[in-house]
């Protein structure tokens, strides 16, 4: 396997308050064979606060065992809600695609196999591209050359929904995160998803628990509504249990084991700069609870939860055996 840290930025191209010293990144996980394999885009949640590796490397080699050249995308996260994000994210994720197809020789891909694969608000960043590729320009010509839209996107318990004009169905931090706490009315109708699916909306595969009540079930259900109202493939998969965040939800995840943290990279880097005395007005243990060990589940929420993984965890093979049709593989 090949794995390489692939800056998407050149250092001119990108600026964002809370990342002086980060540059978004991906990282690869390659086959060594020289034939063309198709690709996986992995783009973790984490509320647009934070990347979380979770839901990073361990999917990422999912897809590679199931024959796919994949990457992890470590895009801009707003940790202390004082710097809106905007339109950065959505570049990155652009960004990330142009720079993947224009390696297809060299990493011995398939351009025009091409999915992204988002969990919670990575999935409202993979939907953003499904649903907005068109709007996304790029700096640089030659990247611009190249298409931005993914060939299939796999929706991971996605935030769908802005807080206009339901806020109990949307996750009102990542769109704080994403928008700033007073967004208009325009900028939530553009992120509020299931408003904007066409016809050249890319397939879908979504799934979603219905017992999630961080990221409400309709997020989901309203979107595949929106999908098959503009007649885009899709599937919807809803499991009678089980939390948000439940990532490949197997032995591993359960045991707490999720691989290389590098998507932390852009927190630590900031964490170092606070504690540091380097950003004013910051107090310096401000982002050490991105950085706390989960704390231990007790017998009475372990039970029920490894129950609940029992089912959840054949998604995988489901989105895997889906995509193979819609890519034709």
């Amino acid at each position: 396997m090949n794995t390489q840290r692939l800056p998407i930025w050149q250092p001119e191209e990108y600026s964002y308050p809370m990342a002086p010293r980060f540059i978004p990144f991906l990282m690869s996980y390659l086959h060594d064979a020289p034939t063309p394999h198709p690709v996986m885009l992995v783009i973790p949640g984490g509320g647009y606060r934070f990347v979380s590796p979770t839901e990073a490397e361990p999917v990422a080699m999912a897809f590679y065992r199931a024959g796919y050249n994949a990457f992890v995308l470590t895009y801009t996260v707003n940790p202390l809600d004082n710097a809106p994000l905007n339109g950065q994210p959505l570049s990155d994720i652009s960004r990330a695609v142009r720079l993947i197809r224009s390696k297809a020789g060299a990493f011995h891909l398939d351009p025009g196999r091409l999915a992204v694969c988002g969990f919670s608000a990575g999935g409202h960043l993979c939907a953003s591209l499904c649903v907005h590729w068109q709007d996304v320009s790029d700096p640089d010509p030659a990247y611009r050359a190249l298409s931005n839209r993914p060939d299939a996107a796999v929706l991971s318990y996605p935030v769908i929904l802005s807080p206009s004009p339901d806020p109990k169905l949307a996750h009102q931090d990542s769109f704080t995160a994403l928008l700033g706490h007073s967004p208009s009315a325009q900028e939530l109708d553009y992120m509020s998803l299931e408003r904007h699916v066409t016809s050249d909306t890319p397939p879908c595969f979504l799934w979603h628990t219905a017992h999630d009540d961080t990221v409400p079930v309709e997020n989901s259900t309203r979107f595949a509504a929106a999908c098959r109202a503009a007649g885009v493939d899709y599937a919807h998969h809803v499991f009678t249990k089980g939390h948000h965040g439940l990532s490949l939800a197997n032995e591993d995840w359960l045991a707490g084991r999720h691989g290389d943290t590098y998507a932390t990279a852009q927190l630590a880097a900031l964490r170092d700069q606070v504690q540091a005395g380097e950003i004013p007005d910051v107090a310096p243990d401000a982002l050490d609870g991105f950085f706390a060990p989960p704390g231990k589940r007790s017998p009475e929420e372990e039970a029920p939860l490894v129950r609940a993984c029992q089912i959840v965890r054949v998604w995988p093979s489901l989105a895997i055996a889906w995509l193979n049709d819609i890519l034709d593989l």
